[in-house]
């Protein structure tokens, strides 16, 4: 039966909807959803005593609903004859009080200010099909008849499925004319029998009618949770991203109910009702895998321990992949804890999400069967955050505590713009303090592990170092060292404490990033190590200029422009002005250590091929699990590690490799030789595997 228009601009049309009802008959059409689902938020608004004037009607069964609880006071309109004498003949006997009148919405009959309440359900949808100027002039129309019939205090209650250009359309009229706005979501358990039919959801805007004074504050509430919990919001625009998000949800948990994720991740935000926070409570990251699994092992969540959803299993899809390979199930949902919530324990958290959670549930999922809760350990981990500042550069920042495998404690430096990235970690070890007298035992605090290096591609960084010529001399006598990049200072105060003749001077452009190192990760200056507060490219091209010559320069400072792909180093770092400049002040058995983080494919064949015209030998080393690259480049073709011809010289043969290995054993004897507390997990000749030219 064709029940809906061929074009959507017959939705105004008289003809239509007389067509319409004659071939639907006297069967109730609910657009949105029936008087069950929609009493408790109307009951709010509309009182049994009142006047209250339904335009657009249709044959719905919400008028004669209301009218069996006791509201008397109903004026029904619709724009059909045919369904005005289909819905009189209806209630002529049970329900004489009520009326139904053909009337056209747009130009109504009625005194002003004749009633206390408008219901609208579905009419203005049918209205504004599009947001074309014709359509906008007639829905503004409608817009000024209810206000006209409406009186002072009046309700106007539109049930609706807000679509974009009717939700522009509603702000930009209501709140201008000095009325009340408040928007409730009809509540998806109240609607779980229609779910199939209208998966977006259904909301009830109400504005009530004020009298519009100049400088008058706008009042604009949601209520979109499911609670009775009304949120003010500051402007028009916070409302719409408030219910597109609602509608963004909806469509997202019917495609999920609906259908696999054949690989792809999707990402979903929770944010508390009770905090007025702007960050999420909980991060979700939804993932399907590939395997056919039992009946018991369908879905999952997996709880990530406060702090360590910087951690590489947790914080990127590749690892998160590997998490729900590893966990079993068919559907893994990983929620990550943010900092800037409190949280209980596990049980408060299972309480909180397990509603929520089960409409992410796989297609044909067995509601009856228990969805378990996991995680590492036993409870949710400790966070504690020790500071909080702003950097001129990168934004603000927090320095946070928290406890890893096997109690383990981990201080991490990060920036909120990306919070999931540690810009900075430290191992912390309990160390003695002195026994004080008239106590038994002396005190123990934390204090920074030198010994520990955080990152592999800072471990290759240091392995490269046996990539120098005459590397074991020069660690006997002196060895300068120039490294841009101070971040939480692990990187050269591992160098500073493992090779007791090297001289560094660290460049540094944040003054306080430079405090944070000092105060939180243990850094200290003295006469072997330097730090420069400057710009590294104006340091560069300075000490060029000085001819002030050292052994390594080591770039290790990150791109704040995120429009590149490349996030380190920064693209000035990597252009010939610079390179020239670094050449310039290495010795000529010099070496240059680069941290590359590329993910543009053509941009990383650039750079390569531009430091390539300055440092005509480069090695490459790709750290596994991270992004990150480590470039050795060298100012010369031949370094002292590799023999034979020039055709020999175009690959790494075993036999340079193996000199590289135990120049590199020098360097970890010697690092061994000054470390009061050596990672025994550090093999620093393993690290040459996988060393390529680039």
């Amino acid at each position: 039966m064709d029940l809906l228009p061929r074009s959507h601009t017959e939705f105004s049309s008289a003809a239509y909807w007389d067509k319409f009802f004659r071939k639907r008959g006297e069967k109730a059409f609910e657009w949105y959803g029936e008087y069950p689902e929609l009493c408790g938020i109307l009951h709010k608004y509309i009182k049994p005593q009142e006047q209250v004037l339904v335009v657009g009607c249709g044959n719905s069964r919400l008028s004669e609903d209301l009218y069996d609880v006791r509201y008397r006071g109903l004026t029904n309109v619709d724009i059909s004859d045919v369904v005005v004498r289909q819905m009189t003949e209806r209630n002529a006997e049970k329900r004489a009080e009520m009326k139904f009148l053909q009337m056209d919405v747009m130009k109504m009959d009625f005194p002003d200010s004749s009633f206390s309440a408008v219901l609208d359900k579905g009419t203005l949808d049918a209205l504004m099909p599009d947001s074309q100027s014709e359509t906008q002039e007639r829905v503004t129309r409608m817009f000024d008849e209810v206000g006209r019939v409406l009186k002072v205090g009046g309700r106007y209650v539109i049930i609706t499925l807000s679509q974009e250009h009717i939700l522009e359309k509603l702000m930009q009229y209501f709140p201008q004319e000095g009325w009340i706005t408040r928007v409730h979501k009809v509540s998806d358990s109240d609607r779980e029998t229609s779910q199939k039919e209208m998966p977006l959801p259904v909301f009830i805007f109400v504005f009530t009618k004020f009298k519009k004074m100049p400088q008058m504050n706008k009042i604009l509430e949601v209520c979109l949770d499911g609670t009775d919990a009304m949120q003010r919001l500051s402007c028009e625009e916070d409302v719409m991203k408030a219910v597109k998000e609602r509608q963004h949800y909806a469509m997202l948990r019917q495609q999920l109910q609906n259908r696999g994720l054949e690989g792809e991740t999707v990402s979903l935000e929770l944010f508390s009702s009770t905090s007025s926070s702007s960050v999420p409570k909980y991060v979700l990251h939804i993932m399907d895998t590939d395997t056919v699994r039992a009946a018991d092992r369908q879905f999952a969540v997996f709880i990530v321990p406060q702090g360590r959803e910087v951690e590489w299993l947790f914080a990127t899809d590749e690892g998160r992949r590997q998490l729900a390979g590893t966990a079993g199930f068919r559907r893994l949902v990983v929620v990550s804890l943010q900092r800037e919530h409190p949280y209980e324990t596990m049980a408060e958290i299972q309480k909180e999400l397990s509603a929520k959670v089960m409409e992410l549930a796989p297609p044909g999922f067995n509601r009856k069967i228990q969805v378990p809760f996991l995680s590492v350990g036993a409870d949710i981990g400790t966070r504690t955050v020790c500071y909080e500042g702003t950097s001129k550069f990168s934004g603000p920042y927090v320095v946070e505590d928290v406890e890893g495998e096997e109690g383990v404690i981990f201080r991490n430096l990060i920036f909120l713009t990306n919070r999931n990235a540690v810009q900075s970690q430290a191992r912390m070890v309990q160390e003695n303090l002195p026994k004080k007298k008239g106590r038994r035992r002396a005190g123990k605090k934390l204090v920074v592990d030198c010994g520990y290096l955080a990152c592999q591609y800072q471990r290759a960084m240091v392995a490269g170092l046996g990539c120098l010529p005459n590397v074991r001399q020069l660690l006997d006598t002196r060895l300068d060292v120039v490294l841009v990049g101070l971040g939480g200072g692990g990187l050269p105060l591992f160098l500073h404490n493992h090779f007791s003749k090297m001289q560094m001077d660290v460049v540094e452009l944040d003054q306080s990033i430079l405090q944070v190192a000092e105060g939180w990760f243990g850094f200290q200056q003295d006469d072997r190590m330097r730090v420069h507060i400057a710009d590294g490219l104006v340091y560069l091209e300075e000490r060029a200029k000085q001819d002030k010559s050292c052994h390594v320069v080591i770039l290790d400072v990150d791109s704040k422009d995120v429009t590149v792909g490349m996030t380190f180093p920064p693209q000035p770092f990597v252009e010939k002005k610079c390179l020239k400049n670094i050449k310039g002040i290495l010795h000529e058995d010099g070496l240059l250590i680069l941290n590359l983080v590329c993910r543009d494919v053509t941009l990383r064949a650039s750079v390569v091929e531009t430091v390539r015209s300055m440092f005509p030998r480069i090695l490459s080393k790709k750290i596994e699990d991270e992004v990150n690259e480590i470039l050795l480049c060298f100012p010369r073709e031949k370094d002292v590690h590799q023999g034979g011809d020039t055709k020999q010289m175009m690959e790494i043969s075993l036999e340079e490799l193996g000199n590289l290995k135990k120049a590199v054993g020098v360097v970890e004897k010697v690092a061994k030789g000054c470390s009061q507390r050596w990672d025994q997990m550090l093999e620093l000749t393993e690290l040459l595997d996988g060393l390529k030219l680039a």
